[in-house]
Parts: C-alpha cells; sequence; structure tokens
C-alpha cells in the first residue's frame, strides 16, 4: 500500500477537503493510505482553532483520513515557508509516505516546481531584498522577484495555494526528501476546496451561532455538534481577550518574536500597554508593511512564550491525534523507521528529553490558554495536554 501525506488546518474539514483527500487516492491507485500533518489549537492565520485539535482530527479520520498527526504551534504560527518546511520534515521522518499532496490552484505540478526554483535562485533573492530594503511587504517583495524571474508566469503567485505549494515543494527541494509531490487542482473561489466552499465562512457561520453543516460530511457535522452541546466550541480569540491582553502587558521583552524587526516588537509592546482590546492592539500596531496574519501570529506567539529560536530547528518529535485500523497499522510502521520520537499516550512524553521536552511543554502551555475561550467554564481545566490520548476509531 502507498501511503500521502496532506499537510492542512482542517479549520473545519469541509467538503472540499474531502475532495482532496478522494483526489489524492484517485491520483495515486485508489487504496491509498492518508496521513495528515494539521495545525494544533493554533493556526496559520494567527487565531485560535474554531474546534479543538483533537475533535479536528477526529472528523478527518471519520472522512477519510487513516492518520492525523499535529503540527506543533510554534510552526503551525509561523510563516508559510516555516509551516511548509516543518510539515514536510514531520511527513519525511516518519519514514512511511511515498507522496506529499496539496491543493492548488493551478495543479500544474511542473510549473509549480519550475516556480519554486526560479524563486530561490541568486537573482530572485537579491531582488526580494532589495524591494524588502524598499519597505515592501515580504509578500510584495516576492512578487516583484517573480515578476522578474518569471515574467507572466509569474501569476501562479497570486494565488495563495499556489503560493503554499510551491512553499512544499522548496521544502522538498532543500530537504532532499524522495516524497514525490502531487498536486491537486482547486475549484472554486481562492479560499475555497470546491465551488462554494469556504473554510474561512463556515467560521464566520458558526461565530454567529449558525450550524454550517451542508458544506461538511454528515460524520464531521457530528464532531462539530458535539463539540458545541459540550460546551467546547465555536472557539473564538475574542473570547480570551482579557486573558491575552494581561499577558502581552506583563511580557518582558518581545524582541525574540519570530518575525520581530524594524520595531514591530515595541509597536506591539507600546499599544498593549494603552490599549483596552487585543483588536485596538492590533489595529494600532499595523503598517502597511505587515499583513495582519503576521501581526496575529506575533501577538499569540508572545502570549505563549514563542520565541523566533523555537523555530530554528525542525519540529523535534512527532505527536499522534487520532487514527484508525490503517492508521494503526501505519503507526506501527512508523515506530520501525522514525527518525523522531513518536508520542501516543501522555506517559511517551514525559520520556522527552532537552529541546523535545521544553517544546512539549509550551504546547501544553498552549493548550491551557486555549481551553481559556471555552463556553462551558467546567471545560476550562489545566493540564489536559497530559491528560489526552490519541482518538482511535
Amino acid at each position: 500500500m502507498k501511503t500521502a501525506g496532506i499537510i492542512c488546518e482542517y479549520n473545519p474539514l469541509h467538503s472540499g477537503h474531502v475532495c482532496h483527500i478522494e483526489a489524492t487516492r484517485r491520483m495515486t491507485g485508489g487504496e491509498t493510505a492518508i496521513v495528515c500533518v494539521m495545525s494544533g489549537n493554533f493556526v496559520q492565520r494567527g487565531d485560535f482553532a474554531v474546534f479543538s485539535k483533537h475533535a479536528r482530527a477526529k472528523a478527518a479520520v471519520l472522512c477519510g483520513a487513516d492518520l492525523v498527526i499535529e503540527l506543533p504551534s510554534p510552526y503551525a504560527l509561523s510563516s508559510a515557508e516555516r509551516f511548509a518546511a516543518a510539515g514536510v520534515h514531520i511527513l519525511d521522518s516518519l519514514r512511511i509516505c511515498d507522496y506529499i499532496s496539496f491543493g492548488s490552484e493551478s495543479g500544474d505540478i511542473e510549473a509549480l516546481r519550475e516556480a519554486a526554483e526560479a524563486i530561490i535562485s541568486e537573482q530572485a533573492g537579491s531582488i526580494t531584498k532589495q524591494w524588502l530594503d524598499k519597505g515592501a511587504s515580504y509578500a510584495s517583495a516576492l512578487q516583484k522577484a517573480a515578476d522578474a524571474v518569471l515574467g507572466a508566469r509569474s501569476a501562479l503567485f497570486l494565488s495563495p495555494n499556489n503560493l503554499l505549494g510551491i512553499e512544499y515543494l522548496k521544502a522538498i527541494a532543500a530537504s532532499g526528501t524522495a516524497l514525490q509531490p502531487l498536486a491537486v487542482k482547486r475549484e472554486g473561489g481562492a479560499h475555497d476546496g470546491a465551488a462554494g466552499i469556504s473554510a474561512m465562512a463556515m467560521r464566520e457561520r458558526l461565530l454567529r451561532g449558525e450550524l454550517p453543516w451542508e458544506q461538511t460530511r454528515e460524520e464531521a457535522a457530528k464532531v462539530y455538534s458535539d463539540e458545541i452541546e459540550a460546551g467546547r466550541g465555536p472557539v473564538s480569540m475574542d473570547a480570551c481577550d482579557i486573558a491575552l491582553l494581561s499577558r502581552l502587558r506583563i511580557a518582558e521583552d518581545l524582541s525574540m518574536l519570530p518575525g520581530a524587526s524594524e520595531g514591530l516588537d515595541r509597536r506591539i509592546a507600546k499599544y498593549a500597554a494603552s490599549e483596552p482590546t487585543v483588536k485596538s492592539v492590533l489595529e494600532k500596531a499595523k503598517t502597511k508593511r505587515y499583513a495582519m496574519s503576521r501581526l496575529r501570529r506575533m501577538l499569540i506567539c508572545a502570549c505563549l512564550g514563542i520565541t523566533a529560536d523555537d523555530t530554528k530547528m525542525p519540529p523535534p518529535y512527532i505527536r499522534i491525534l487520532a487514527m484508525n485500523g490503517t492508521g494503526m497499522r501505519l503507526l506501527k510502521a512508523a515506530r520501525k523507521k522514525a527518525e523522531l520520537p513518536i508520542i501516543t499516550k501522555p506517559a511517551s512524553a514525559q520520556r522527552l528529553q532537552g529541546r523535545a521536552a521544553e517544546l512539549f511543554r509550551k504546547e501544553s502551555a498552549a493548550t491551557d490558554l486555549y481551553v481559556l475561550a471555552y463556553q462551558n467554564e467546567m471545560e476550562r481545566s489545566g493540564a489536559q495536554e497530559w491528560r489526552k490520548s490519541p482518538i482511535v476509531m
């Protein structure tokens, strides 16, 4: 049996994500096992996930995935480049995957590969630096470099999933992994997994009190409904506003935050000391050069004690969130081959040492903050990370 890896967030999982899993199986012969590396309780846009990582992992397994692994918070709260590199590293370190599959507006793997090779060239690097020095945002500088190096073909960089796919291909090239990339063409809009389906729209509807279950599979809808009934969702960053703001105000040094540069850390510290809400801190600290998602990631990292040093090295362990029978067989095979320690039950984490142990402690602290956003106060107990075992379907 072949195995394909998918790096994802499933925030929340919708029918377009299921289509991606099914298309991956079709492209690789139909019997392929699916391993997902999924963001945990915090996501790359700089936000709390709308449902917990274990709930989202359970939904993924019920809807086609076989094994779900956590992408630790420091990497999930990173730039697209670091997010992609960490996901590729985990999949490669398992030593059981044959493919890595990602969604793309173009679906043209050769064009994306050419774009990845061009953007890491010395010429592109020089152009990117020139525009950064002029005050352009990173995304804008990268686009300028792509325009110069690729001409009309640089249009690939204008679509978010193409851009992330290029980052996956860059990470594959840099790591030297034998993983074979697959680009699955996405239908619909820029944020859609299929026509008319958007995770962002689902989140917005959920936070308004609506139940957008027509956009997802029945199995996933049941998981999410159970979370809502238990008072564990939908989760909103706004629900932790006071907790976040209090942490920001007592933070002594933000200069070590991921992405801190050109005084951005000082701007956040300045406005955290005076503004009444996290939203107003972000609005005041925002400049034309920096995307709001970058500011939001920095702010959450400040509250979680995550520094730039936490992502200088790749993830030091593999954390299992959920699996089915096929996933259990994959895990058994991975235990014999994997290059990183595999954490299943909390007792596994207690045996970690050095950097791996420190990262897991930060993950535990991240979960302690995340659960404070639950509506049901009885679900907000601390140290849940040390009590939660993988979900086995």
